[in-house]
């Protein structure tokens, strides 16, 4: 074999294998977009649903009538190690009509004395409940900047669609939790 031939191989191999690092760096990027947006159409792993104002009316419908059942939904707070922010609900358990609208209301108080941008992530449990729990509008679709010593009260409004009491695996399921963590928002200016 010619030294231009083993030359030209070598080439191929290190192109090819930059080529493989950029595709992997690529995939490592667009991973978190990727599974949340599977998580948001699933509802895998407790991911809640976005509803629409027609999605909710159509649940309402089904809230008036008979057949329309109630469930309990429990709410969580918390924050972050380094979030020195107070995050509580107003209170920690409702009972609802399952195709009805609710609302809940969560605290936070800026406890430091800087201004400190948040955002939340949100858990549903159990975890089947995540595809049925839809939630039309919520502090966590923003990220939230509270001023020192500021205190807030955030609303969510939220339904449970109506399909949860057709699926076999959500029988038996008498409450749904609803978790927010506020973490701190990265601060791309720095």
């Amino acid at each position: 074999m010619s030294a231009s031939t083993l030359d030209m191989r070598k080439n191929r191999t290190a192109v090819f294998a930059v080529l493989m690092a950029l595709g992997m760096l690529a995939l490592g990027f667009a991973a978190v977009p990727l599974y949340r947006m599977f998580c948001q159409v699933t509802g895998f792993a407790g991911t809640t649903q976005v509803a629409s104002e027609s999605d909710a009316a159509r649940a309402a419908r089904f809230a008036d009538s008979a057949a329309a059942r109630t469930i309990s939904i429990r709410f969580d707070g918390n924050t972050a190690s380094d979030m020195p922010w107070t995050f509580h609900p107003e209170h920690p358990t409702d009972t609802v009509t399952i195709g009805q609208r609710d609302m809940a209301i969560y605290i936070a108080k800026n406890n430091s004395d800087e201004r400190i941008t948040g955002t939340a992530t949100f858990n549903v449990e159990p975890e089947q409940a995540g595809a049925y729990f839809n939630k039309i509008q919520c502090f966590c679709f923003t990220e939230q900047v509270l001023e020192p010593g500021q205190e807030v009260r955030m609303p969510v409004l939220y339904y449970v669609d109506p399909k949860a009491l057709d699926d076999p695996n959500m029988k038996g399921v008498e409450q749904i939790t609803l978790s927010y963590t506020f973490h701190r928002a990265l601060d791309l200016a720095e």
